[in-house]
Parts: structure tokens; C-alpha cells; sequence
């Protein structure tokens, strides 16, 4: 099972720093291959996309945010699994019915749990190559 996750990479995009790093260090301790970008421009400078199994997006972020992120890479037949994550008070569910009625495999509202984010992780990874 570990071989298996070790063979998919998980990105992560979020402008914060330490929440960015701790999520690196738990996926990372979970067997999965990391790569983490700090704003959504920087994650759409990297071009190989394929290898990508899941991204773990922060919805509020500098310059594009999460879900202008989203629409994005529908536009471009990105298929990656997204995981939103997100501090932002969000009382009516407008975001989260916006970000999973496009596609997304889950909404997080944090502070979450390590093994609800692992769970929504083995979820989208689940679920790359299917689109």
C-alpha cells in the first residue's frame, strides 16, 4: 500500500507558510510525493500536470484565489483532483457548493483534522485518471 501512495504526488498551495509546511510533513509522512507552491501563479508555471494526483488548494490566496484557480484549470483540461482548504467563514455553504458542484473532491474547513484531510487525500487520489 505505501509503494502505491508513494507513486502519486500531492500537490499543495497555500500562501501561508507554516500551514503549507506542516501539510508537507504530514502527506510527506504518509508516503505521499509533495510538491508545495506558495500562490496559485506559481503552481501554473509547473507544466507537467500528469503526474499530479491531487491538489490540496487553499481557496483564499494572494492574486488568484483557489476557486479562480479551479475554473482554470477546467479551461485548460487540467484534470487534478482538488481538496479545498479553508479558514473562510463561509456560513450559507456558497463556496463549498461552488467549488464541489465544479469538480472538487472536497471541502475542508479548518481547523481539520490530520486523518479528515488524509481521508479526502486517498479520496481525490482515487479518483486521478478518471475525468
Amino acid at each position: 500500500m505505501e509503494t502505491q501512495k508513494a507513486q502519486f504526488v500531492v500537490a499543495v498551495v497555500d500562501d501561508e507558510r507554516a500551514l503549507r509546511e506542516a501539510l508537507e510533513s504530514l502527506l510527506k509522512s504518509a508516503g505521499y510525493q509533495i510538491r508545495a507552491y506558495s500562490s496559485a501563479e506559481e503552481f501554473l508555471r509547473y507544466e507537467l500536470f500528469e503526474d499530479v494526483a491531487c491538489l490540496v488548494l487553499d481557496v483564499r490566496l494572494q492574486g488568484i484565489d483557489g476557486l479562480a484557480l479551479q475554473r482554470r484549470m477546467s479551461e485548460r483540461r487540467m484534470r487534478v483532483p482538488i481538496v479545498f482548504i479553508t479558514a473562510q467563514l463561509d456560513s450559507h455553504g456558497q463556496l463549498q457548493s461552488q467549488a464541489l458542484h465544479s469538480g472538487a473532491v472536497a471541502f475542508l474547513h479548518k481547523p481539520f483534522g490530520d486523518e479528515q484531510l488524509l481521508e479526502a487525500v486517498r479520496s481525490a487520489c482515487a479518483h486521478h485518471g478518471q475525468h
